[in-house]
């Protein structure tokens, strides 16, 4: 049974903003939680103020967001369970490997190291930063063409300009060129300890359709959790882009997280 008031700690990925995830708060707290959705270092409280500042998360990397995390997870009452969304999925799996949360739930999860299946897709999206190497140390934007490949592909024209609009914010790059690398990098930032024995369980979910991290690489992930006898889960939902967490059907995912919770105890 869920014990009242149980932390969960909802982490965005790039290019939207934290305040995405406000339908979940609803839901999560309706169902007894105790839910936030707190930012990246260098977030703006809105969408407003991170589209006029984004020189304020320019060169932030998967470290710094961990340790972010990290941070916040230290004055909860009790571990938090972790739901993370692209690189906040990534986030999610490496705070989980280093027994921070009580479970976990990572979605469309961006590629950890030793993920070695990139579809076209995915080195399409990512080229959006890396394509220039100076933005590494700067904050990227998508266009509306970029996002609807990227995140809306699977819903309406209209409803893709739509979450566009209302969610989109720049995001560093130096993140994307972290997990690039990171199967040359000995000490990669990408790094998750997928072996952990002791963490809380995880799920990854998988959008069928998704361009960003399509299901290929979600499979290749859990794979990589083998070594390890702790719960690991996969649900693959086909159709769903990489904006399900945020489009019409959000709820179909959302409910799909809390009875998967309520199975493990959590």
């Amino acid at each position: 049974m869920t014990s009242p008031g149980t932390p969960v700690l909802f982490v965005h990925g790039l290019w939207l903003h934290a305040n995405s995830w406000q339908p979940w708060l609803d839901r999560f707290n309706g169902e007894g939680y105790a839910a936030s959705a707190p930012g990246w270092p260098g977030d703006s409280p809105s969408v407003e103020l991170a589209r006029a500042n984004p020189e304020q998360v320019a060169g932030v990397g998967i470290d710094a967001a961990v340790d972010h995390y990290a941070g916040i997870i230290a004055t909860l009452p009790a571990k938090p369970i972790l739901v993370g969304h692209s690189f906040g999925g990534l986030i999610v799996e490496k705070l989980l490997g280093r027994n921070l949360g009580a479970a976990a739930v990572a979605i469309d999860a961006a590629p950890i190291k030793g993920v070695l299946n990139l579809p076209v897709s995915a080195l399409r999206v990512a080229s959006i930063a890396l394509r220039n190497p100076a933005n590494r140390k700067r904050a990227v934007s998508l266009t509306p063409a970029q996002f609807r490949y990227g995140f809306g592909n699977a819903v309406s024209e209209a409803e893709s300009a739509e979450l566009y609009e209302r969610w989109t914010v720049p995001s560093p790059g130096r993140p994307l060129f972290e997990a690039a690398i990171a199967n040359f990098t000995p000490k990669s930032p990408a790094q998750v300890d997928t072996s952990n024995a002791e963490r809380g369980p995880l799920l990854l979910i998988a959008g069928g359709a998704d361009h960003t991290v399509p299901p290929a690489i979600t499979r290749s992930t859990l794979k990589l959790y083998r070594k390890s006898p702790a719960v690991t889960d996969y649900r693959e939902f086909a159709g769903r882009g990489h904006s399900l967490t945020i489009d019409s059907g959000w709820a179909e995912i959302a409910d799909a997280v809390l009875t998967w919770l309520k199975a493990q105890d959590r």
